[in-house]
């Protein structure tokens, strides 16, 4: 198979956030609007995974398995969040609803800190021939732990794991689509 150049990609990913439901933009060339916000600078890249685990189907008649079956599906976004602002850490803890007043943040307590706020991820990268690809996750946690360094030889970074959940027979939890044009 002969190799297509423009079908290498590199280059980074700007990554938005929104809460849970937040309105998708129309179409892949529309920016994000009311809803999402640009969570700035990013490191170490935005890394998009989907992990698959599978159940085998065996049968005493045959060495070779019969088949498997898909018995779970996550989609994740992980990248660490370069700019270590109180808004940011706020997504890291899963607290995007007004969490953060002026300088300060307080995190959920009480009966409402059992019950996570989900978020909405969107990033957008580079697709082959140079065109974008939008991945959104619809319904995601924050699952990494959180911790901000504070060293004389490293910035200080939000390290952030977002898994994807279920939204509903009719919606997918996530998508990725390129760009043609």
């Amino acid at each position: 198979m002969p190799v297509t150049s423009t079908n290498l990609i590199q280059g980074p990913a700007t990554l938005y956030v929104g809460i849970f439901g937040a309105t998708e933009p129309a179409t892949i060339s529309a920016a994000p609007a009311t809803g999402w916000t640009d969570v700035g600078g990013t490191t170490d890249g935005v890394t998009l995974s989907v992990e698959l685990e599978f159940a085998e189907l065996n049968v005493d008649q045959l060495v070779d398995l019969a088949g498997q079956r898909i018995t779970k599906r996550v989609a994740k976004v992980k990248t660490n969040l370069a700019e270590a602002t109180l808004a940011n850490l706020a997504v890291a803890l899963n607290e995007l609803a007004g969490s953060v007043a002026t300088n300060k943040f307080t995190p959920s307590n009480g009966l409402t800190a059992f019950t996570p706020n989900y978020a909405a991820i969107l990033a957008d990268g580079l697709a082959p021939g140079g065109f974008r690809r939008r991945v959104i996750v619809r319904k995601a946690l924050q699952i990494g732990n959180v911790e901000a360094g504070y060293k004389k030889d490293a910035q200080t970074v939000f390290p952030v794991e977002f898994a994807s959940h279920y939204v509903s027979a009719s919606i997918a939890p996530f998508s990725w689509e390129d760009a043609t044009s």
